[in-house]
């Protein structure tokens, strides 16, 4: 029984010998309550968790409020910074490190390790302080479409995803031109070593199968339905001629940069199959690359190849015959008649009726990343307290000691098809939960929400005081369960649930004894005896709380 299944019949849709449930809504605009499980919902699958204020929020904005919040175009982050190498001869402390040149000899693998855990940290830091802005989400999305990974060089890696940051909610064919010729997938996919006297084909297959059109089913020797092995070969040829500039470079005179080198390039006319309508492409020198995804581009089949990517990321992983019908086709269209914008279809797909429907809520099992950054968002973390060695550390720490038990390291997809959760049947997303990969996960939440995680003196863990302060009525054990329940969690928990919690908080006590405690707590601030018993009491609840299913559910 999937997730969905599930859903269906807990909400009284399903009996046992029923058909599996059929979300049979589409891209018709959604007219129902804008509530908080609605509001909650939407911030849940294109942010990296909301926490109490956002929801609310966009509850008193409304859904097109939140929508127009959600898919604006902000300005870039500032760039990562040296957080602690001294030694850096190029870039002191506390400034950024992008663009710099690598000192020579034996400081140059130190620099560059530093610099990568910079990287990393300060992308974290960009998912958790990000806001009501699907950017990050989109960013994660297109860097598991456009997969590199093993660079081994900051500066191609930042390049690389401020060039998918920046493009996020653009224009697909476009950001697919940039790609192209983008240094760090010119290294990933042997782009660099594609010239006229031997062609790489790498690229070129990857360009059809993953990122544009889909291969389609196996029709012929050769013929995958959208394209041929002849089309692979003949725009191998079409990209011969670029490589990458600058890679670990230590000369202060050599960028980051791409380079078109005409006499590597293949001169000669290249015809493409009947599946490109025999077109014959004749040599057009460095923009000869733009010409031919343009024409990839003409053809209806990469607006729906998009189209189910995005709704495997966004709403759920199966695409039956109904949803390809009232969702895939329409969404195809939308992107079609834009141009191949992605902003109108992402606004489409997240304000329909078949995005709210009440099966699409919940089924999701959250990603790593999702599931750790979530965890911090969902309950008001901040970094503000922390220096910025401190910061910097921290974040690291979570990244290097939790996403690769959990199987999702960002930089690092385990294959050019991206992660196996948004491809690989029939699993898909219960790929992420296993006997490795479970224990990662509780750790993680018990950690964050207990010891916390240290770095250069700072200690990271979640403020329980303050983020239940935040709440409506923390003083009614009942309304505190309740609250945080809907924001931790998808769907409705059952009243067994809230008295097995409320047993967690106030073990064998009537309510009133939470009441007359955190009471005492608030009207005497300064007494540091009162603020540890219900710190205490507050750490255990939500340490049982984010190790339940139900917070793995997004």
């Amino acid at each position: 029984m999937d997730r969905r299944t599930t859903l269906a019949t807990l909400l009284g849709q399903k009996t046992e010998t029923a058909a599996p449930p059929v979300v049979t809504s589409g891209l018709t605009p959604y007219t129902g309550s804008f509530e908080f499980q609605q509001a909650s919902h939407l911030l849940r699958r294109t942010t990296f968790g909301p926490n109490y204020e956002m929801i609310k929020k966009a509850v008193n904005a409304g859904l097109d409020a939140t929508l127009a919040e959600l898919l604006a175009d902000n300005p870039l982050p500032e760039p990562p910074l040296n957080y602690d190498f001294e030694e850096d001869p190029l870039v002191p402390v506390g400034e950024t490190w992008v663009n710099a040149t690598y000192p020579t000899g034996s400081l140059k693998s130190m620099v560059r390790n530093y610099r990568s855990r910079s990287l990393r940290a300060w992308t974290f830091k960009q998912m958790i302080e990000e806001g009501t802005s699907i950017r990050e989400t989109m960013t994660l999305f297109w860097h598991n479409h456009y997969v590199t990974g093993d660079i081994n060089d900051p500066n191609f890696e930042y390049r690389y995803i401020t060039l998918l940051r920046e493009n996020a909610l653009g224009n697909f064919r476009e950001l697919t031109k940039k790609v192209t010729i983008d240094p760090a997938m010119l290294r990933y996919l042997n782009g660099n070593q594609n010239i006229a006297a031997a062609p790489n084909e790498n690229y070129a297959r990857e360009l059809l199968e993953l990122f544009t059109i889909g291969k389609g089913p196996l029709v012929g020797p050769g013929d995958y339905t959208n394209y041929t092995e002849q089309d692979v070969i003949q725009m191998a040829r079409v990209l011969t001629g670029w490589r990458d500039r600058g890679y670990n470079s230590s000369n202060p005179d050599q960028p980051v940069d791409v380079e078109f080198r005409y006499n590597q390039h293949d001169q000669l006319p290249k015809l493409l199959s009947p599946r490109f309508d025999n077109a014959i492409i004749n040599d057009m020198a460095d923009q000869e690359y733009a010409y031919l995804v343009d024409l990839i581009f003409t053809k209806n089949e990469c607006a729906r190849f998009i189209s189910r990517k995005l709704y495997r990321w966004f709403v759920y992983y199966v695409i039956d015959d109904n949803v390809e019908q009232n969702v895939i086709e329409p969404l195809a269209q939308i992107i079609v008649d834009n141009d191949y914008e992605i902003k109108p279809a992402l606004d489409a797909l997240l304000r329909s009726e078949h995005f709210f429907d009440m099966l699409s809520m919940g089924p999701m099992i959250k990603h790593p990343i999702d599931f750790m950054i979530s965890a911090l968002r969902n309950t008001n973390f901040s970094l503000s307290q922390f220096n910025l060695d401190q910061e910097y550390t921290i974040l690291w720490n979570i990244f290097r000691l939790n996403s690769e038990g959990m199987q999702m390291v960002y930089f690092t997809p385990p294959s050019v098809a991206g992660w196996k959760a948004w491809y690989q049947e029939p699993s898909f997303y219960r790929t992420w939960i296993n006997s490795a990969t479970l224990n990662v996960r509780q750790n993680y939440t018990a950690r964050i929400a207990n010891s916390g995680y240290t770095g250069a003196g700072g200690v990271a863990k979640l403020d329980v005081l303050t983020f239940v302060a935040s709440l409506d009525d923390p003083f009614d054990p009942n309304n505190l369960i309740s609250e945080i329940a809907s924001i931790l969690f998808p769907q409705p928990i059952s009243q067994a649930q809230k008295d097995a919690l409320k047993g967690v908080l106030i073990p064998g006590l009537p309510d009133f004894e939470w009441t007359v405690e955190y009471s005492d707590y608030v009207n005497n601030p300064g007494d540091p005896n009162l603020e540890a018993a219900v710190e205490d009491k507050l750490r255990n609840l939500l340490t049982a709380m984010l190790s339940m299913p139900e917070f793995y559910l997004s």
